[in-house]
This record gives C-alpha cells, sequence and structure tokens, in this order.
C-alpha cells in the first residue's frame, strides 16, 4: 500500500519528466505516460509511487544480490557514516578498504591479491586497460596496447570502457572513440556458424578466434583480452566446454592478459564468488562491482595478480590512477556486511542448488512458437525470441522495435514483472532474480512470460 495521494503520484511523475535525465532512455516515451516511480523493496519485490508490487526479475540491473530491504546492509552504512563518512585512499588507507581488500584477495582465483576500488564497473574496466598498458611499458613491450573483445558485449559506458564494448549503436554518438581494440566472435552456440557443430568443437572455433585477431594485429602490439565468463548483451551466451582453458593457453602463448570482466558474474549470480572459478579458469585480472554491495552503495574493483603489481612495488614507479571514491568507507563497510550474508545464508549454494530448477521454468516456454532459445547459468538466463523456430529467423529492425518496446517492455511490466526486454544483438528476455529467489518466484515469472508472450505472438 501508498500513502501518496493520486495528485502526489502525478507529481513525483511529471517532475521526473521535467528534471530527471534517464539514462538509456527515450524521454520522448514519457511526454504522454507516466514515468513509473519506484519506492520501496523488500526481497525479491518492489512497490511503485502507486502501491502496486512488481517482481524484480532483474536484481533491478543485475545487482540486488541478496535482496531488498537488508536492515543489516542499511545499518552498515549508518554506522561507517557516522564514524568516518570519507576519506581517499590516495597514499593512505582506512580500516574497512584494508579489510575488503584482504578479503577479496582470499577470494579471487589463485595470485589475485591486488585490489583497486573504483565506484563502478566502467571504471574498473577502463582501470585494467590502463594498467595492461602502464604494466606493459615497464617490462620493455610498449607496444602492448590493444584490447580485443567479443562481438555485441557491453563493457561499460566511459569512453574507453564504450571503446571496448562491442555493440555499435551505443558508439555511434560518440565517436571516434579510443583506438585499438578490435572484436572476435562471441559464444552464441544458438547461431553458431556451423550446425553440426558440438559445443566443444565451437568453443575451440571461437577461441582460436582470438589467436587468429592477435596474429593478425601482431602479438607485440596486443594488451589484452576482455572476457565475461556469461555474455550479457545478446542475451546471456555461456561458454562452451574448454572455451576459457584454450583462452588461457592462447592468451599465455601471445603474452596476453586475460580480463575477466565479472561486472555482472562474480558474487552469486552464477553459483560463486567469480566466474572464473564456476568455469574452471584463472583469469590475470577481475573486474566487478554490482553484487559487491547489493546495489547498497556503489563499489566496484579492478583485482589484479601479483605479477602486474610487481614492477610497481620499487623505485619511483607508480600507477598514475585514481578515483576519488574509489574504496569508499561507506560502501567497503556495506560490501563488508554483503558478504558477510551471502556466506551466513550459503548463496552461491542456494544458486547453484536452486539453478536448473529455474532453467527447467524457463524450459517450459519452448512449447511457445515465439521461444527459440533458452540459455544461462545460474540466477542469469535469457531467452531468444524468433520469428521462425524451424529456421531460426529472427526478427528485422521494425518488428523487433514493435515486439520489444512497442508491446513486450510495458506489458511484461504491467503484468508485474520487471525484467529486461532487449535487442542488443537479437531479441531477448533477460532474467536475474536475486539470489534469495525460490520456486515462487520461478513460478511466478514463468506464468507472466507465457502469458505476455502468447498475447506477443498474436501481433507477430
Amino acid at each position: 500500500m501508498t500513502d501518496r495521494s493520486p495528485a502526489d503520484v502525478d507529481a513525483l511523475s511529471n517532475t521526473a519528466r521535467d528534471h530527471l535525465w534517464m539514462h538509456f532512455t527515450r524521454l520522448s516515451a514519457y511526454q504522454s505516460a507516466p514515468v513509473p516511480v519506484i519506492t520501496r523493496g523488500d526481497g525479491c519485490y518492489v512497490w511503485d509511487s502507486t502501491g502496486r508490487r512488481y517482481l524484480d526479475g532483474l536484481s533491478a540491473l543485475f545487482v540486488v544480490q541478496t535482496g531488498h530491504g537488508r536492515q543489516e546492509l542499511a545499518d552498515a552504512a549508518a554506522k561507517q557514516a557516522a564514524e568516518l563518512a570519507y576519506f581517499p585512499i590516495w597514499s593512505y588507507a582506512h580500516p574497512k578498504a584494508i579489510e575488503l581488500a584482504a578479503r577479496l584477495a582470499d577470494l579471487a582465483p589463485g595470485d589475485l591479491n591486488r585490489v583497486f576500488f573504483t565506484t563502478g564497473g566502467s571504471e574498473a574496466v577502463e582501470s585494467a586497460w590502463k594498467l595492461a598498458r602502464s604494466y606493459f611499458k615497464r617490462v620493455g613491450k610498449p607496444l602492448k596496447t590493444k584490447v580485443i573483445s567479443r562481438a555485441v558485449a557491453y563493457h561499460g559506458s566511459s569512453m574507453g570502457a564504450l571503446s571496448i564494448t562491442g555493440i555499435p549503436p551505443f558508439k555511434q554518438d560518440f565517436e571516434p572513440l579510443v583506438p585499438s581494440t578490435m572484436r572476435v566472435p562471441n559464444t552464441n552456440y544458438y547461431r553458431r556458424p556451423d550446425e553440426n557443430m558440438t559445443p566443444e568443437q565451437f568453443g575451440v572455433w571461437a577461441a582460436d578466434r582470438i589467436a587468429e585477431q592477435i596474429e593478425f594485429e601482431g602479438p607485440d602490439t596486443v594488451a589484452a583480452v576482455y572476457l565475461e565468463p556469461v555474455q550479457n548483451a545478446g542475451g546471456c551466451f555461456p561458454p562452451p566446454p574448454g572455451y576459457f582453458q584454450r583462452v588461457r593457453e592462447i592468451c599465455d602463448r601471445y603474452d596476453v592478459l586475460l580480463v575477466s570482466d565479472e561486472v555482472i558474474c562474480a558474487f552469486g549470480r552464477l553459483g560463486e564468488y567469480f566466474g572464473a572459478d564456476r568455469y574452471g579458469y584463472q583469469p590475470d585480472i577481475i573486474t566487478v562491482a554490482k553484487g559487491l554491495t547489493s546495489g547498497y552503495v556503489p563499489l566496484g574493483a579492478m583485482i589484479a595478480s601479483d605479477r602486474l603489481a610487481e614492477p610497481f612495488l620499487t623505485g619511483t614507479n607508480w600507477f598514475a590512477h585514481g578515483i576519488t571514491y574509489g574504496g569508499h568507507p561507506v560502501g567497503s563497510a556495506v560490501a563488508l556486511a554483503n558478504l558477510d550474508i551471502m556466506e551466513r545464508e550459503g548463496l552461491n549454494r542456494h544458486v547453484r542448488d536452486n539453478s536448473p530448477l529455474f532453467r527447467s521454468y524457463l524450459e517450459k516456454l519452448l512449447d511457445l512458437p515465439i521461444v527459440g532459445d533458452v540459455r544461462g547459468d545460474g540466477y542469469f538466463f535469457g531467452i531468444e525470441m524468433v520469428k521462425d523456430k524451424a529456421t531460426k529467423e529472427t526478427f528485422n529492425a521494425d518488428e523487433s522495435e514493435r515486439l520489444l518496446r512497442g508491446f513486450l517492455s510495458q506489458a511484461l511490466f504491467e503484468a508485474g514483472l520487471y525484467c529486461r526486454a532487449d535487442d542488443r544483438g537479437d531479441p531477448v528476455i533477460q532474467l536475474a532474480p536475486p539470489l534469495t529467489a525460490t520456486e515462487t518466484q520461478f513460478a511466478e515469472i514463468e506464468q507472466i512470460l507465457r502469458s505476455v508472450l502468447t498475447e506477443a505472438q498474436k501481433l507477430l
């Protein structure tokens, strides 16, 4: 319920329309329609300013791992703010940043023991690129500056991170961007180049395109490869068996850094603290944000290997990079409390145990003609929609516009499900509920999707 009158609700929406520049939003969509205003959350649900409840099927933005309304996290923030609200970690330290850095180093795979804090994911991605360039200069390989990433992959919105991103429409308004980035195929097995490929063969093929690109550019010019454990944009592409192991071999062969971009995939989304652990590979750098604090306070990090830190430990060498709010005391305190909750409640195991059940509910939708593929892992799934299931024919641009923005996005929300209907790549619906979700939420998601997708078919 809400104590806001209809006039108050309208005033909030109107003020948002007039003054709040919403991110990645067509502002024209709200010239004649109210702006949805979300006012509170509890567990797997949020409520809007009219008092209506919605199932948060996206953890807000792949963020709220431990669920909404955690008083423990709010208390951790308040306690730290009262004790030390802010101090930079520029040549100084404070207890919570120290404690969190040590904890992340302990959780991270291998010798990833150096934690460089940021405010969010884009900053972590850019920090990794800057470290790669700076490191190679210090070890006598100054030409190694280029970055390889995958087609349709999203790595952030700041200029460097956007340059690494593989989604052309996101980049066009801001070009020219930072040079020396290039794309290789992603791991969309549903649209593999040869239908006869096994998953293992497809993994070899996709990994070898990275080696091919390194050779084409010149191994002495390539600094890093950026890969998400499960690629988000395009609709949750998990890695084929053996893919990351072969990529690791390729990176070692050419002395190229493997950056595991886990801004979405870390902290339980795939049932482990890090996606690299889920798929058994060793990165040189991991980038994180989002689920580190469950979104209660902004915080991100670049976690680097001892090898990469070594040149900066002697003489006058330094990593000439810093972010005002990186390692913020309040953010660090909340992150520690968030990790405590994950450990105490066994949320990684909860995700591992329940992921097959979540998948099974989504796979029920494969009986609908519009549903071509269900893919993903952990609590991170995508549903690809097709025009013809037999041929995998996708929708053209006009059809996709009508389907996604003209109908699905609004219809799903009105039906009580907040999720993402998107066409970065082929048209997909993405689902990533809080890690506390159970069969109750899985069944609710399936029922809403079935009802709305059945109606969507009638429009085609």
